[in-house]
């Protein structure tokens, strides 16, 4: 269905939902709330769509990758996919995922963009709806011009280009809030665990959704 037939289907005010985005976005702090360097609780969100359901599956690991806690939702979608409004379809299961930990992590790492999107992207948008410092790993970016490996938005440096191995696609890096650019990348170069391509805490949220759809029977 095309997008604006899914609104109109939906009853969806666009208008209403970029002023918000917009808004929200201006309290976005892309600076580090800690210091990075002594954390070691790690978090990392991994959504799937079976056809009308949301699934969203959390995991926390430590620095050596072993998992310190996991949790997830298996919801109906109550909102379409709309290029540009992720958040608002992705956010509800991935926050009620989130509330169902007991170790809470010191960063999570989001598959979707940060404050490269030119509004307020799913990890700017959980981190400010959850109160914990993210940051988005996207496989595309739109409007945005790259120099160098790094992503600039209307002349503003809001991300970075990591290939992190040969032959496979560019990740494009970005905080989602608290937390810097330089930070966010750092992180995302720190836990590539090849031949993995993501970053492993990435990696093992999607290994854990696989079990939870098995286990589902999905």
């Amino acid at each position: 269905m095309e997008t604006e037939e899914l609104i109109k289907k939906y009853n969806i005010d666009i208008k209403k939902l970029e002023d918000e985005q917009i808004k929200l976005a201006e309290q976005l702090e892309i600076k580090d709330k800690i210091d990075f360097s002594l954390a070691d609780r790690f978090g990392a969100i991994d959504t799937v769509f079976i056809k009308n359901k949301i699934l969203c599956c959390i995991i926390v690991c430590d620095k050596n990758h072993e998992i310190l806690d996991r949790a997830y939702v298996f919801d109906k979608a109550v909102f379409p996919y709309i290029p540009g409004f992720r958040d608002y379809r992705e956010l509800f299961a991935m926050i009620g995922a989130y509330v169902k930990l007991n170790e809470r992590p010191d960063v999570v790492f989001i598959q979707g963009q940060g404050i490269i999107h030119p509004r307020l992207g799913l990890a700017s948008h959980f981190s400010l709806s959850a109160g914990v410092p993210c940051i988005g790993v996207s496989n595309s970016i739109i409007g945005c011009e790259i120099k160098d490996r790094d992503i600039f938005s209307n002349g503003k440096k809001t991300g970075k280009v990591l290939i992190s191995k040969s032959q496979s696609k560019p990740m494009y890096i970005s905080p989602g809030n608290q937390i810097s650019l330089d930070t966010a990348y750092e992180l995302c170069k720190k836990f590539i665990n090849l031949p993995h391509k993501l970053p492993e805490p990435m990696h093992l949220a999607k290994k854990y959704s696989r079990e939870v759809k098995k286990e589902l029977g999905i």
